[in-house]
């Protein structure tokens, strides 16, 4: 079974009559989708012609977050912010666990984008670039889940795929050793096998300069006094985006690239989406090939696995890192850490079982959340 050959626009959509009726989404996020369901409740008659993950990549600065939101609305696709450590940092009843700094020391701290800006040469630097890779892993597990449970398309400010064009910056720069940059890449083999690529990578282009521009006109403190934002750091994130990341992806997925130097138009944007053939496959063609499933069976084992087995793929970036300092922390730090953390407000039970939140008719619970699944939280800026 193929997915339909075009993406479509909301306007597009409404205008056209529906000939046939959808099933409802279902509720991954609450619900498991066991074995017994896939008979019963078929993943493919969810799908449509929006049915696709799109990804808007682009450098610091260039507009993205606007215009995915933008074009998500005229989709009517589901919107992911760029995951960030303030997915992790916050947990489900809103408390900050970086308020908990003070309470360790220093290197068993909190330590996000902001920070790096600011301290690039930190020891935690490296890990730092470790838990990135895993929060965007974790949202596009969370995005694949959306499509195949719900039939509705999903839009990412960026994703895994890309994430390690800011590694390699690091690494030009001498933030990150050599063996924490393998080490990297050992994490990211061990997952990328188990995903589907997108089907569309939209690329918002804007030379350095312009960059460098743009980060002094939205004046966030910490990114206008970042000693990591320089013209080397940016031009090598550019080097690898263009001469790594695009060159490979689009093997797999459709490519659009846009100079995106003073803005664009999203409805244009549109239009040349609507004109992409996304059926384009044949057996010695691998684009869109991970999204060619014959059987019905095989989109319900696909489904089953990104719904029900998430923790096992996150999991499976956890390589062991004993010979790489930089990635490891003292057990007494370590431990320090993880009491304090699960002692939290809101940590002490699973959530809903948390009284001193407010948590109630614990008698009449019978199981806790099944998955994590990421929070539409976008990254502080201040």
């Amino acid at each position: 079974m193929k997915f339909t050959r075009t993406i479509t626009s909301k306007l597009v959509k409404e205008a056209r009559p529906q000939t046939e009726s959808k099933p409802k989404p279902w509720p991954y996020k609450e619900k498991k989708y066991n074995y017994f369901h896939q008979f019963i409740d078929r993943t493919s008659s969810r799908f449509d012609d929006n049915s696709k993950i799109i990804v808007v990549e682009g450098p610091v600065a260039a507009g993205k977050s606007k215009f995915a939101k933008q074009l998500a609305d005229d989709l009517d696709m589901y919107y992911l912010p760029e995951a960030n450590l303030d997915m992790y940092y916050f947990n489900d009843y809103g408390f900050d666990l970086r308020t908990l700094d003070d309470q360790l020391p220093e290197n068993a701290r909190s330590f996000d984008v902001n920070n790096f800006l600011m301290n690039p040469r930190s020891i935690q630097s490296a890990s730092f670039q470790m838990n990135q890779y895993y929060i965007k892993l974790s949202q596009y597990v969370d995005a694949l889940a959306h499509v195949l449970s719900t039939g509705q398309g999903v839009v990412l400010d960026r994703c895994c795929y890309s994430d390690f064009v800011f590694l390699e910056a690091m690494y030009s720069q001498g933030y990150v050793s050599k063996a924490a940059h393998k080490k990297y890449y050992d994490m990211r083999n061990e997952t990328f096998g188990h995903l589907l690529r997108p089907h569309l990578i939209i690329y918002l282009d804007v030379p350095v300069p312009k960059v460098q521009e743009n980060i002094q006109k939205r004046a966030l403190s910490y990114e206008v006094k970042s000693p990591a934002l320089t013209k080397e750091y940016l031009t090598e994130m550019e080097k690898h985006y263009k001469q790594n990341y695009l060159k490979e992806m689009s093997k797999h997925s459709a490519l659009l690239i846009y100079d995106w130097s003073d803005g664009g138009d999203p409805e244009v944007v549109v239009e040349d989406i609507e004109r992409v053939d996304f059926n384009r496959h044949d057996n010695q063609d691998l684009k869109f090939k991970d999204w060619v499933q014959h059987l019905e069976e095989d989109w319900a084992y696909l489904r089953r696995k990104y719904c029900n087995e998430k923790n096992y793929i996150l999991t499976l970036s956890q390589v062991t890192v004993f010979d790489v300092p930089e990635l490891l922390l003292g057990p007494e730090e370590a431990h320090e850490r993880h009491e304090l953390y699960n002692n939290a407000p809101g940590n002490e039970f699973e959530y809903g079982y948390n009284a001193k939140m407010g948590d109630k008719n614990f008698l009449f619970k019978m199981s806790a959340k099944y998955r994590d699944t990421l929070p539409l939280r976008e990254r502080r800026q201040y």
